[in-house]
């Protein structure tokens, strides 16, 4: 994922050098969470369970095979298809802690579940700000 232009300052100059190092030489390519491969077109349900064609099965959200068989008649119809982009991640959101077993390789949905406590606490702070910016233009919201 690309690091937004006001939290540059936050990373090391050798951030993609680091990167690269842990999402394609300790990870091989591939989710550290998942073990989605990077840059490659994957099936997949929605809910973590993906298809993968190298071992011709399913996996779930951690990167298990799945044994038992799908029973969704309307499996085709749920199947949906993403490109795979890892990135590196900090396991414990702290941006200066680059120690090798802070980082990991995580793709796009499993840097978004990492995250997700940053990303709600963003949602709300955006939606609260958009109430006081109605609130100062337009006056108090109607009680209808």
């Amino acid at each position: 994922m690309p690091i937004r232009r006001e939290h540059r300052f936050f990373y090391p100059i050798d951030w993609p050098q680091l990167s690269d190092a842990i999402r394609f030489r300790r990870a091989r390519g591939r989710c550290e969470e998942c073990a989605r491969p990077h840059l490659q077109r994957v099936f997949h349900l929605g809910d973590g369970r993906w298809w993968d064609a190298e071992i011709s099965g399913w996996r779930d959200g951690q990167g298990r095979r799945l044994r038992q068989r799908l029973r969704d008649q309307d499996l085709l119809a749920r199947v949906r298809i993403t490109k795979v982009v890892l990135a590196a991640a900090h396991r414990d959101h702290d941006t200066a802690n680059n120690e090798d077993a802070n980082l990991a390789a995580f793709c796009q949905r499993c840097h978004m579940l990492h995250d997700r406590d940053e990303h709600q606490r963003r949602r709300w702070h955006t939606l609260f700000r958009r109430k006081a910016m109605g609130d100062l233009f337009q006056g108090p919201y109607s009680a209808v």
